[in-house]
């Protein structure tokens, strides 16, 4: 890995991350920071994280050659299919690492925040299967949108507590959660969803993710007898999908990254979670990143159909990625999105999340070549977007 993309010491890619959090916040985090990596590293959790991926969480998860798919764009289409996970999206992996670390740090409470509720339902499911006592901070609006997803978080033995500020999304729970850790150091353990957050979280969020990206590389080889392809693609929110599956090809520059913002009604209306393409230089829960703000630096609402991709941020990592020009992002609407998932339903009898059909209507904007090889990152199931999918269907008769 070149060493330009791992994060510093500080939690820095390049001018991007660090820790930048209230005082009553810096004990938790720096006791976290004291020994998360030691941990990690260490053969006993490495041997009991890699025996739950498999055994528990049900990985490698497949690489599925899209063949309908591949001959309407003409070209060699590889799904990598997180969906298939235990709880339908790619943040099982994260969660399992996260609270293993929290049992070795003697943790016995856990707290989370959700958009799209998959970081939720897998947050409630590692807690149950550990004995421990999960509360899930999820924005009041998201309760609404992705019900099925609070009543599999409840039936887990989570308590789903509704954040009723802000715009009720992502944010809002963030922020929630975050207090309830100031209020509550001792006894609890803060399992964030994506990379984001202060250091260490980002670069501990990407190391266990990137488990994603590993499978690649032996799973091209055998599919295709060479581990690079030449596009990776992934939707990006916070962006710990994507960050997962870029991990190991970010020093393999002939490879071409590829992540996918939500515009929403577009980058050019208000209604709009297109970080990258709209934000600037600031800082949220805890890092400085690029970010969505108005002239003043006040945090604008971020809106996309995705409860997923709903944040106002994106993790340091994308943000120097983005600066860097190592990777490219581009941007798609809610239609665009809801035409994709479709034709993905259609062609290939695969239902996406919401989030993962932003990565699947980017196909629709880069020019390939027949013998090029993509592979799109399917980081969740739609089971939770059903309604949005059953409203849009008079779109697609």
């Amino acid at each position: 890995m070149n060493e330009t993309f791992i994060s510093d010491k500080n939690g820095y890619y390049g001018e991007f991350g660090g820790a930048f959090i209230p005082e009553m916040l810096r004990q938790n985090v720096e006791s976290l920071r004291a020994v998360y990596y030691n941990i990690i590293e260490s053969a006993e959790f490495k041997k009991e994280f890699n025996m739950l991926l498999r055994d528990y969480a049900g990985r490698p998860s497949p690489l599925f050659f899209a063949n309908r798919l591949s001959n309407k764009y003409g070209t060699k289409i590889y799904l990598k299919r997180e969906d298939l996970n235990h709880t339908g999206s790619h943040k099982i992996n994260n969660t399992i690492g996260q609270i293993l670390l929290a049992k070795k740090m003697g943790k016995t409470r856990i707290i989370a925040e959700t958009g799209a509720g998959q970081h939720g339902v897998a947050t409630a499911t590692v807690c149950a299967l550990m004995g421990m006592e999960c509360v899930v901070y999820m924005g009041e609006t998201d309760m609404v949108r992705q019900e099925p997803n609070v009543k599999r978080m409840e039936i887990l033995g989570a308590r789903v507590v509704p954040a009723r500020c802000g715009n009720k999304t992502l944010k809002d729970a963030t922020n929630e959660a975050l207090r309830d850790w100031i209020c509550n150091p001792e006894n609890t353990f803060y399992i964030i969803g994506s990379v984001v957050g202060p250091h260490p979280y980002p670069d501990m969020v990407a190391r266990f993710q990137s488990v994603i990206s590993e499978e690649l590389l032996t799973q091209l080889s055998v599919k295709e007898g060479n581990e690079d392809p030449d596009y990776i693609i992934a939707c990006v929110g916070g962006g710990s999908n994507a960050a997962g599956i870029f991990y190991h090809y970010i020093n393999r520059k002939n490879v071409r990254l590829v992540g996918v913002e939500a515009a929403g009604e577009g980058v050019n209306t208000a209604r709009t979670a297109a970080t990258i393409s709209v934000g600037e230089p600031g800082i949220i829960h805890g890092s400085k990143t690029l970010l969505m703000q108005n002239e003043d630096g006040q945090i604008t609402e971020p809106y996309s159909i995705s409860a997923g991709l709903d944040y106002p941020g994106v993790g340091p990592l994308h943000a120097w990625l983005a600066k860097t020009g190592r990777a490219d992002y581009l941007n798609v609407t809610d239609k665009k999105a809801l035409t994709a998932a479709y034709e993905l339903i259609r062609l290939e009898g695969i239902i996406p999340a919401l989030e993962s059909a932003h990565a699947l209507a980017a196909l629709g904007k880069l020019n390939f070549k027949k013998t090029d090889i993509v592979v799109v990152n399917i980081s969740g199931r739609g089971d939770k977007d059903m309604q949005a999918y059953i409203e849009a269907k008079k779109m697609f008769k």
